[in-house]
């Protein structure tokens, strides 16, 4: 089934190949050559548009999927925006520092985060979940 979906996508991309054999083949003296060359020129937008537009679409898909996934403690946070995407993401060891009385003590703590472009989201895993929970 996906790929019947992704059918039109290689067929766009393919487009800018065919049009550069026929710009190949068309002679340079013929007032066909400069059609042909800016109809080159415009398939290659097309193509970009289309990888920009997919790109998109992966990048909100990504982010519904790690919204799912998310639970907040305090505050809901709107994680999906269009112009919001994932950088980063991956486990890392905080040092935190405890300050009891007259004593500072310093502890490890596995955390998980997820750098996006405009904020950085430090999670924690739930026992036995599949949610992370924000701290």
């Amino acid at each position: 089934m996906i790929s019947f979906l992704i059918l039109p996508m290689q067929r766009v991309t393919r487009l800018p190949l065919l049009m550069d054999t026929i710009c190949q083949k068309t002679p340079k003296d013929s007032p066909k050559y400069e059609v042909c060359k800016r109809a080159l020129k415009e398939v290659g937008k097309l193509v970009r548009l289309c990888n920009e537009g997919a790109r998109k679409m992966e990048r909100t898909e990504m982010m519904y999927t790690i919204n799912s996934q998310l639970e907040f403690k305090i505050k809901p946070f709107p994680l999906v925006s269009s112009s919001r995407w994932l950088v980063k993401r991956g486990e890392l060891t905080a040092y935190v520092e405890d300050t009891v009385l007259f004593s500072k003590r310093t502890s490890k703590q596995q955390v998980y985060f997820f750098l996006f472009n405009d904020v950085l989201i430090i999670t924690k895993k739930k026992r036995f979940l599949n949610v992370i929970m924000v701290m």
